[in-house]
């Protein structure tokens, strides 16, 4: 699935920290999938900003990239999303993902 840097930054952070072992190996491998390679931050001029927590890139040059993802990381990330929606925790930022990952409901 063709994913844009800020979907990749916030599947990863909507995982879980929890679950059995085969969910937390396979949240291992999708957060490894949606993670930046070295060309990836070359490319994109990313950097990171640690005193205040931010990843930056130039948007011009972002392009979204294709991240394979199997039916078990698609759910993973189908109810994080749900469950952040349930919480009412959602937020504008997770919008992009909602229509890539549930699809629209209006």
């Amino acid at each position: 699935m063709e994913l844009s840097i800020e979907e990749r930054l916030h599947a990863t952070m909507i995982l879980p920290r929890e679950g059995d072992i085969t969910t937390i190996k396979i949240v291992r491998e999708l957060r490894e999938a949606l993670s930046f390679s070295e060309d990836e931050h070359e490319l994109f001029d990313m950097t990171f900003d640690q005193t205040e927590g931010k990843v930056e890139w130039n948007r011009e040059k972002a392009i979204p990239v294709d991240i394979p993802l199997g039916p078990k990381a698609m759910s993973l990330i189908v109810q994080a999303l749900e469950k952040l929606d349930k919480e009412g925790k959602l937020s504008e930022s997770h919008i992009s993902l909602w229509d890539k990952f549930i699809g629209t409901t209006e």
